[in-house]
Parts: structure tokens; C-alpha cells; sequence
């Protein structure tokens, strides 16, 4: 993504900001009064006696100041309204809420809201064990804390429809994945390099009654697309940012715990239609060997000029209204396109095998990479009405690459919740999932060259698989417990690690505590 690409980003965020408090209406004058007309007679009445003297006025309390109040949106009438709504205003990572939302314990005080300056303050906290298979036996406890504050300059300095959002991680301990099993879809969406980073960075700006909006700084992808609202119980990185993402783009993508420099847009096309294009920059860390966090360790690299990341999504919701006769459901269509250099999977720049002795150390390459997806969710049945958000629903998310340049080329998840499970609890979630990532044929070619060409033994890779049951407990307003059971099919899609290691399926057990401060 070049600079001179982001300039006019910012550009037409300030053109947009612009025009869009010259679109708000004025405040209607004062009514004047009716001048006297000379011209015209008045009939002549009786004087009237003279008014007693009025007592002296009292002395004007000082007037308080007072926070700028634009109009307020209409509440959605209905929980997937709701939902829509939310979507796309500034995300928690650790609750998939909105940082907005005043869903909390209480405790940190925003005294400046009124004038347009909000504070959150979140802390998550995952201790899990693998009890069985993997590369190792054994416990870890990883936590987050996240500091998030949103300016609103429509109270701030009358700029309707602009804001601004931005979050810091402190990210500490170790990582079961990583650590202790070895797997592609790490079972904790926390697992990340401990250290402070600074997560996003953005200004927004909301035109046409909030009909369009733009976004320009530091982004995250994975807070808008790709997204299903009935992954929410479930922990695993990839019901968040899918493994297909994470696993093949540079730097895993704009996604925890690395968001990039980019756009995006976003247009509300009717109360079923809604578009969204982003363009990051297509490598957060930028390139060169090792972990890619070590290359970005606080979030401040500000990338500007690695080849692009461009992703885009159509989504389409349907019985949304109260009055409509069918259960709420959306569908989305999208796909991605980054202009980068990739890697083949099998074969070396001299055309060789990479299991080869006498093959280039460097692989060949390919210009560019795609993807496409799709997400399908459905609630089957609801509690209590339109109104609540109690009830049962599905999803399932699909996506495909080419096979010679990605490591996973076919992608798939799906899994069923019930909100409010139980009348006395209407916050609970609870429900299980399947994700599958299948190791594609250029990179289990590889896998076979080694055995044939190189003499050592190699297992065929095929797919990892996860399997997850959850239960998301609210204790009280702003404090969440999650239990989760985890199962690991094939970890790594059949061998971990540079030595091909083969390892058995890994069973995961632990619990999730987040708090909203």
C-alpha cells in the first residue's frame, strides 16, 4: 500500500468530514416580531392604570457548561437490528462488543462522556491445559488487558459523524498452541508475543444519516468481515480471523495481534444491503525472518509500502423487521486479493523440488495471492420475541485459495449456539463447533518428495480439525466466565514443527474470565 495511496485516503476522510457538517441543517431563527404599521388605525381603548413597580429580578444562576447533544439515532427495534447496528461500530477483542457499550461492572469512571470522550478498560484472561497428545503434556495462563478510548467530535467540536478509536494490548505468558501442541488454529485467540502493543489506531467519518462511512489509521480486518455473531462463545483463534487468513497471508494479516495501515468503507445500501471494501497495507511486520510480532513488537511500525491487501464483503439481511414472517438470517459474499510475493509450496526457484539436495534454497514464487469466502447464519428459533436476543442459530463459514502458493487452500466452519438458554439467565450462551483446514495437494506433494527423493520417512499431511463446546456465562453485568472443551484432530494436518514431527490429537480443557472494567 503506498503513502501517496494513504494520503488521499486521509484526504477524502477530512473532504468527507467536511461535507458532512455542510449537511447539517441549520438551526432554525428566532421568530421576529410583527412590526407596527403605521398605516393602519387602531381602535382607541381606555388607558389602563398604571402597573405597580416590579420587585427587581433575581440575580441569573451561572449557566453550567453543557456537553453538545446531536440528535440520537432510533434504537433498533429488534435484537438483529441490533446486532447490525453494532457491527460496525468500534469492536472489543476480547468481547466482540462494542467498546461503546456500557455493559460493565461500573468501576472506571467516564466523567467526560457527556462531552464526547469515552474510556474502556477490558481484562481477559485464558488458563487452559492440554491433557493429552500434542507435542507436550502441561498448563498455561495468558491474559490481555486492553485500554480503549473513543473520541466523538460531533460533542467534542460539532464535527457530526466523525470519531476516532484506538486500543493498547498488554499481552502476557505463554501460549498453548505453540507451546505445548503445535497446531494451525491456535485454541486461544489471546496467544500472541507478550509485550505492550498498540492494537488500532483510526478516525471514522459517518455521512448520509450514517447511511456511509470511511475509516483511515491502524485497522483490524477481522473486526468487521468474515464475522459471524454465533462464534461468540467459542475461544479458538479461528472463529474469529479463520485459519485460511492467519495462516496464509503475511504476518497473518490485519488480525490480532497485529493490526495494519489502511481504509475502509463502508456503504448501508438499504435494511438488507450492506458493502464493505478495505485496503491495508499488506504486511504489518514487514518482511524478514522469524516471528513476525518480534518485527513489530509495539504496534508502531506504521507500514505504508509493502504491495497491498484488499478485501471485500456483500452482505445480505433478511427478516429483520418485526413484522417480518420468517427468523432473522444473513448471508455474506467476499474475497481477498494481496499483490505480494508468495511462496511456492513445492517447488524450488531452479524448478526442483525443495526436497530435493540439489533444489535452490529460495522456493519459487508467485505474484499475488486471492481468496474467497462466504458466511451463511440462521436462527432457528427464538425464546421470547423479535425484541430479545434469546434463542438458537447457526453458522457455517466457507473459503477457498489456490492451491500452489497457500498452505491451507480450503477452509471450513460452522456451529450452533442458544442465547439465553434459560429464562432466569438470558445472557448465557452455549454451543459447539467444527472447524476443518485441509492442507492443500501442492504441499502434501512436497510432503510425498521428501520420502521418494530425500529417504526420510514424512507423513502425508491431510487437514486439521477443531472441535469446541462452550459455555458462556455472565456472572453479573461486565464479568464473563467461558469453560470451554477443546479436541484437536491431526495437529498441523498430520506432522508439527521443522522436523515433521508426528503428534497425537491433543484434548484441550480450560476456562475464559473477561471482565469489563
Amino acid at each position: 500500500m503506498s503513502s501517496q495511496t494513504l494520503l488521499c485516503a486521509c484526504g477524502l476522510l477530512l473532504a468527507l468530514s467536511a461535507f458532512a457538517r455542510g449537511q447539517e441543517p441549520d438551526a432554525p431563527a428566532p421568530e421576529r416580531p410583527p412590526a407596527n404599521d403605521s398605516t393602519k388605525s387602531e381602535p382607541s381603548q381606555v388607558p389602563s392604570p398604571p402597573a405597580p413597580a416590579a420587585s427587581p429580578p433575581a440575580p441569573a444562576a451561572p449557566a453550567k457548561p453543557s456537553a453538545r447533544k446531536p440528535a440520537e439515532k432510533p434504537k433498533p427495534d429488534t435484537a438483529a437490528k441490533k446486532e447490525k447496528q453494532e457491527e460496525h461500530e468500534p469492536i472489543d477483542p476480547d468481547t466482540a462488543h462494542s467498546t461503546l457499550s456500557h455493559e460493565t461492572l461500573g468501576l472506571l469512571p467516564n466523567p467526560f462522556e457527556p462531552y464526547g470522550i469515552k474510556f474502556s478498560l477490558s481484562y481477559i484472561g485464558d488458563l487452559l491445559a492440554n491433557l493429552d497428545g500434542g507435542l507436550r503434556r502441561g498448563a498455561v495462563y495468558e491474559g490481555r488487558l486492553n485500554a480503549a478510548v473513543d473520541l466523538d467530535f460531533a460533542k467534542l467540536a460539532g464535527a457530526r459523524g466523525l470519531s476516532f478509536h484506538a486500543n493498547v494490548f498488554e499481552i502476557h505468558g505463554p501460549a498453548l498452541s505453540r507451546d505445548y501442541i503445535g497446531n494451525l488454529m491456535p485454541v486461544s485467540s489471546l496467544e500472541a508475543q507478550a509485550t505492550v502493543r498498540l492494537y488500532e489506531a483510526w478516525f471514522e467519518q459517518k455521512f448520509s444519516n450514517d447511511k456511509f462511512s470511511i475509516r483511515a489509521g491502524q485497522l483490524a480486518a477481522d473486526a468487521e468481515f468474515i464475522t459471524s455473531q454465533y462464534a461468540d462463545p467459542f475461544i479458538a483463534a479461528t472463529y474469529g480471523w479463520p485459519a485460511i487468513t492467519a495462516v496464509n497471508l503475511p504476518s497473518g494479516g490485519p488480525a490480532p495481534p497485529l493490526a495494519a495501515m489502511g481504509m475502509r468503507i463502508k456503504a448501508v445500501l438499504n435494511d438488507n444491503f450492506t458493502a464493505l471494501l478495505g485496503v491495508f497495507d499488506g504486511d504489518a511486520a514487514g518482511p524478514g525472518a522469524g516471528d513476525p510480532q518480534s518485527r513489530n513488537r509495539y504496534g508502531l511500525n506504521f507500514r505504508v509500502n509493502d504491495p497491498p491487501f484488499a478485501i471485500g464483503e456483500v452482505q445480505f439481511a433478511y427478516n429483520q423487521e418485526k413484522t417480518s414472517a420468517g427468523l432473522p438470517g444473513t448471508i455474506k459474499l467476499g474475497g481477498w486479493l494481496h499483490a505480494g510475493e508468495f511462496n511456492d509450496q513445492r517447488f524450488a526457484a531452479n524448478g526442483l523440488s525443495q526436497a530435493d539436495p540439489a533444489a535452490s534454497p529460495v522456493p519459487a514464487q508467485h505474484t499475488g495471492d486471492f481468496g474467497v469466502y462466504s458466511v451463511f447464519e440462521q436462527q432457528l428459533a427464538s425464546f421470547v420475541g423479535r425484541e430479545s436476543e434469546r434463542g438458537v442459530g447457526v453458522f457455517t463459514r466457507a473459503s477457498l485459495s489456490p492451491d500452489d502458493r497457500n498452505l491451507i487452500n480450503f477452509y471450513a466452519d460452522g456451529g450452533i449456539a442458544a442465547t439465553g438458554p434459560l429464562a432466569s439467565r438470558p445472557a448465557d450462551k452455549i454451543g459447539v463447533a467444527v472447524a476443518y483446514a485441509r492442507i492443500s495437494d501442492t504441499a502434501r506433494a512436497l510432503d510425498r518428495d521428501f520420502e521418494v527423493l530425500d529417504n526420510v520417512p514424512r507423513p502425508i499431511r491431510s487437514a486439521e480439525t477443531l472441535v469446541t463446546a462452550a459455555y458462556w456465562a455472565e456472572i453479573t453485568k461486565g464479568w464473563i466466565v467461558i469453560p470451554t472443551l477443546q479436541y484437536v484432530v491431526r495437529p498441523g494436518g498430520g506432522w508439527v514443527g521443522a522436523s515433521a514431527l508426528p503428534v497425537g490429537n491433543a484434548t484441550v480443557i480450560g476456562a475464559r474470565t473477561v471482565l469489563k472494567f
